[in-house]
């Protein structure tokens, strides 16, 4: 049959895929159980497996890769426009067949296991986070209905919490203060796994090459450095260090006709919390550059004169992106000389 390429749309528990010849023309299409993809795979011939870089999609492309196959990983976003007919899971996995041959649509890199473990830790820790600030309004609305106004910010929350239980001024009511002391042992327990995400990804990072030589560029902290390798890796799905940070959003969007181009502001694509980590980073940096005179802070300084403090942040930004594609791919450490050159 000459099969060449094979589009997989993948799911939960029902697999769809689509075999195509080197002239994208189907000869064969088959619906698996999710206990079936790798044995159907493993008797197929040699060829490129495309696959939806969605939920779960980096496992599958492991497993399918270690069948010896090819495999490919395409943006859904890219996807779309080559489907033809109605939506259904064969027209899906043939757009993606095809859409998988286009030499212009880029890739998604396969994140190993400890990249996942690594975006994992994120993620929970994301989700304390997230918790604890909806806990913190749950107790600030609480106790304004008593007429009582706690200062915005985790530490005043802390801070009034034992004060309000005590209650000399008898304020509040005695069934009142038992939900107040169950609140704050709440807040107290998120505190505590926030803090153990943090002391796990801080290993992590310690234990990472990669991250500890992300560190030494200003503005990149365990965090940061953590993040960067979740979504780049080692750095070689990049042909430069402007494709990363095209990738992440942190360069104007374009919107350009009739040969006058029109640059906006940053496009806002790609991994937003990794976005937001660089620009919290740059952040610190730039703040702090005023009244220096080295090469990096006297070009933050002329930015921040000429473009303003945020425009500034997000161009230190994106300079960090592409230093840390430098620095990952090379095995070097951060030299100042990086700033000219990057």
């Amino acid at each position: 049959m000459n099969i060449t390429t094979i589009g997989l749309d993948i799911a939960k528990s029902v697999f769809h895929c689509i075999c195509t010849n080197k002239e994208n023309r189907q000869v064969k299409k088959k619906m698996l159980k999710r206990a079936q993809v790798l044995a159907f795979f493993q008797q197929q011939p040699k060829c490129l497996v495309a696959l939806e870089a969605c939920a779960t999609a980096h496992y599958w492309a492991r497993e399918i890769k270690a069948c010896g196959h090819q495999v490919k990983l395409i943006p859904p976003q890219h996807v779309k426009a080559f489907l033809i007919g109605n939506k259904n899971d064969y027209n899906d996995a043939l757009a993606i067949a095809i859409a998988a041959k286009q030499p212009h649509i880029k890739s998604v890199e396969i994140k190993t296991v400890e990249q996942q473990d690594n975006q994992a830790q994120h993620k929970v820790r994301e989700l304390a986070v997230r918790q604890r600030k909806s806990l913190l309004n749950q107790i600030r609305g609480l106790i304004a209905e008593y007429g009582i106004s706690i200062t915005k910010g985790v530490s005043h929350v802390r801070h009034a919490l034992p004060v309000l239980q005590e209650d000399k001024e008898e304020r509040l009511s005695p069934a009142f203060k038992g939900m107040l002391s169950q609140l704050a042992h709440q807040l107290t327990s998120f505190d505590k796994c926030i803090a153990v995400y943090d002391t796990q990804i801080k290993v992590l990072v310690k234990n990472n090459p990669i991250c500890q030589r992300l560190q030494s560029i200003p503005g990149v902290g365990p965090m940061v450095a953590s993040a960067y390798f979740n979504e780049v890796g080692n750095g070689s799905h990049y042909r430069k260090g402007r494709d990363v940070s095209a990738s992440l959003g942190i360069v104007p969007k374009q919107y350009s006709s009739g040969g006058r181009d029109v640059l906006l502001g940053i496009s806002k694509r790609g991994n937003k919390s990794l976005r937001c980590l660089l620009i919290q980073g740059a952040k610190a940096v730039v703040s702090r550059a005023r009244g220096k005179t080295d090469k990096l802070s006297l070009w933050i300084n002329k930015l921040v004169l000429t473009r303003g403090h945020n425009r500034a942040c997000v161009a230190y930004a994106n300079k960090i992106a592409r230093i840390a594609w430098a620095i990952t791919v090379s095995g070097e450490e951060y030299s100042p000389e990086y700033n000219a050159v990057i």
